[in-house]
């Protein structure tokens, strides 16, 4: 028996899949040969990132309550992983090296910030359900980069679980996510308020710019 959303879920992932190769950094981190200061910036750069996607979640589902409240709980549930996360994030800052005058002193990088700064967008601008398919396709990569780099910080780098759980949070699949996504998507499939082509040009985007991201940290000076 098919499943609409399920399949476009499925098929959307696929297409916008990176390349294999599009990530040189995640190797480099893998074989333990990026720098610990290549390692700080990827965390400072989280910093800034997870506060700003978690208050465009809780933006989109107070804009679907109204209008697509099948989208509503994906977002709510979004918003409460990024503040999970972000409580995370401190002992994989320490671990780096940085204490809290370089915390608070640190420029983010523009490569780095243009996601957050289309997730902002998106938030703004986009329609839910559209929002909920770029995403999920999105997430799909990042998750194994996490689970690569978490893998990497405890057998190349010796941090402790602490610093690594970060890293872990994202890595560990999530079935009630992936219901959640379903669930919203086969709603605006069946009201008529998903736009697969529109959606797939945000998926696209937020690929491009998760791309940036990587690479902009692998360019740093070694």
């Amino acid at each position: 028996m098919t499943h609409p959303a399920r399949d476009l879920l499925k098929t959307t992932t696929a297409a916008l899949a990176p390349d294999s190769h599009a990530n040189p950094l995640i190797p480099r981190i893998a074989a333990g040969t990026a720098p610990l200061t290549t390692l700080a910036a990827l965390a400072l750069e989280q910093t800034r990132v997870i506060p700003a996607d978690r208050r465009a979640f809780e933006h989109l589902a107070g804009r679907s309550r109204a209008t697509d409240p099948e989208s509503e709980p994906f977002f709510a549930a979004l918003a409460l992983g990024e503040t999970l996360a972000g409580e995370r994030l401190g002992a994989l800052v320490r671990a780096c090296g940085v204490d809290e005058a370089g915390e608070a002193s640190y420029a983010p990088l523009p490569g780095c910030q243009a996601y957050p700064a289309y997730v902002a967008w998106l938030a703004l601008n986009a329609s839910p359900a559209d929002v909920v398919l770029a995403l999920t396709a999105n997430f799909s990569a990042w998750g194994g980069y996490c689970a690569t780099i978490a893998e990497a910080l405890r057998d190349r780098y010796g941090f402790a679980d602490e610093a690594c759980a970060f890293f872990d949070f994202f890595a560990e699949p999530s079935p009630e996510l992936d219901r959640l996504a379903t669930a919203a998507v086969q709603a605006g499939l069946d009201a008529g308020r998903l736009d697969q082509a529109r959606a797939h040009a945000h998926g696209r985007l937020l690929q491009t710019y998760e791309a940036m991201f990587w690479s902009t940290l692998g360019d740093m000076p070694r």
